[in-house]
């Protein structure tokens, strides 16, 4: 029984050996993320879209991960609009999907209904991906117009505007 154990963990050293090795060889992986220029950009285009819309609203840019870029309130948009954008772009970027794809399978009743309990997640429409060349590099969300719907119209304002800069 030691002479099994004993087996198992030089095979288990070699293969970490053999990893590790495989590891320091592949060490670093490279990603794409707007900038915080770009980021802007998308966000004053949207906020420009939502206004000639009449419409008050928050938009928050996020990098590939989640994390706050930008964060733009306009003047009489509600108070939770700013925590909204930037959860709705959370979201987006964290499940790699537009929000108002994630509605449905995510309705009280559904498997995937659960994950409405996480802090942060908030299904509703108004946050997008923001992709270049097949990837993901951020994502933008929007709160303030009357509907998820045309969050999403002035969010796709937002990324079409910034579409040349991020083209690669």
């Amino acid at each position: 029984m030691k002479s099994m154990s004993a087996l198992f963990i030089v095979a288990l050293s070699l293969s970490l050996a053999v990893g590790t090795a495989k590891a320091e060889e592949d060490g670093l992986f490279s990603s794409q993320s707007l900038t915080p220029e770009t980021a802007l950009m998308a966000a004053s285009a949207a906020l420009e879209n939502c206004r000639a819309e009449g419409f008050q609203v928050a938009v928050a840019v996020v990098d590939r991960m989640g994390i706050l870029q930008v964060l733009i309130r306009d003047r009489y948009a509600g108070a939770h609009t700013a925590d909204t954008a930037r959860d709705k772009a959370r979201t987006a970027a964290s499940f790699r999907t537009n929000t108002s794809e994630l509605v449905e399978p995510t309705q009280p009743g559904q498997p995937q209904s659960g994950v409405r309990q996480v802090p942060g997640v908030l299904m509703i429409g108004g946050g997008m991906i923001i992709e270049a060349a097949g990837s993901l590099v951020g994502a933008i969300g929007v709160s303030g117009a009357p509907g998820g719907e045309l969050d999403d119209q002035c969010a796709t304002a937002g990324i079409e505007a910034i579409e040349d800069l991020i083209a690669f």
